[in-house]
Formats: C-alpha cells, structure tokens, sequence
C-alpha cells in the first residue's frame, strides 16, 4: 500500500482528489494539509512515502517546503501539483529533489499512476519542463528576500511587513532595495512581479 500525503490550500480540491484516490486499490491517504507552515514538522517521522504538494499557498510555498524536506533523513518522495508552468517554478522544483511536475487539471487516474510510478522509483518530468528549467536561470534572490517579497504582497508598509516577518524595519527595507536591485526593477511593486512571473516567489 502506498501511504500518500498532500498539502493543497483549496478545499474542495483538496477532498476530491482525497475521495478519488481513495478508490485505488493500492493507495491510502494518510496525511491532509492546508498548507506548508506545519508540513515539514508533521511529516517528519516518515508517515507517508508520496507527497503531493502545491506550489502556491499562503505561508510557506510548496516549493519550500520541499526544499526543507531534503533535510530529512527519511523524507517522503515530492510531486509537485499546480496550474503554473513558470520556468522558475519548474528549476526549483527539480533543485528541491521534486519526482514530478503534474497540473492539478490532470485526470486524478493520471495522478494515481503518477504516483505509483514515483512510488516505484521514477523520475516524471517531460522534456518541455526540463527545457523550460533549464532556460529559467537560477534565482538571484535568497530565501529572506523571496520572503519579503511575498508578505509585501500582503502588507503595504514596511512596518506591516517587518511585524509579520518579526523583523526590524530597517532590515526589511535593505531586503527590499536588495531585491529591487538583482529584479533590476524600479519598485517594490515592480520587483513582485518580475519574481512572480519568473517563479521565485
């Protein structure tokens, strides 16, 4: 039996996808998460062997926490569910040890053989989506930078952003200007959507 464990913010999504592969015959989900601030903490003592994780959530991205899952010694194998195709997306899913890239418009009969093939010790991404990695180029910004940016998409001053993050103003603020610089970008608003489109956020 394979143990699968997902972490996706939509509800509704959420349960189909449950009910669906619950009709497998040989998969059970074991583990259902809204999103990634907890994921790494909870399924850090090997409960599931597959993770289907979503890439954009509030808080921690799913990007990130598979990032963080690499750590672990006994770390369930990643899939990467989403509806983006962003170069960026793609590069660090593949950096974070991602076994596939799958669109959560997929046919869930398509999921379930995704993940018994990753189960099974296989590698699913197509060659449109490793071409399209390879052409992203890495992502200049580090892990505080791309977190400001993002809680800038929620916050409106600096002082908001700084409270959210448990960070001085000051701080925030040369975060911010540092990553205008390496977007190559006129303003923070400017900045957010450059690293949106090219999927470092």
């Amino acid at each position: 039996m394979i143990r699968v464990g997902i972490v996706e913010d939509q509800v509704m999504l959420r349960s189909a996808i449950v009910a669906l592969l619950e009709l497998e015959p040989d998969i059970t989900v074991v583990v259902q998460l809204d999103n990634g601030d907890t994921a790494v903490e909870t399924l850090s003592d090997g409960c599931c062997d597959v993770l289907l994780l979503d890439v954009e959530m509030p808080g921690a991205s799913g990007l990130d926490v598979a990032e963080a899952l690499q750590k672990l010694t006994d770390a369930p194998l990643v899939m990467m569910l989403t509806t983006f195709h962003r170069p960026g997306y793609v590069r660090r899913a593949l950096e974070a040890g991602a076994r596939a890239y799958i669109t959560k418009d997929s046919p869930v009969s398509d999921i379930a053989a995704a993940i018994r093939r990753v189960a099974a010790g296989e590698i699913l991404f197509s060659g449109e989506q490793l071409h399209l990695a390879m052409s992203s180029g890495g992502c200049p910004l580090s892990k505080r930078e791309r977190d400001v940016l993002r809680a800038a998409q929620l916050h409106d001053t600096v002082a908001e952003i700084a409270e959210h993050l448990h960070l001085s103003v000051s701080t925030v603020s040369n975060y911010i200007t540092v990553a205008i610089a390496k977007t190559n970008s006129r303003n923070r608003v400017q900045a957010i959507r450059i690293a949106r489109d090219r999927g470092w956020l």
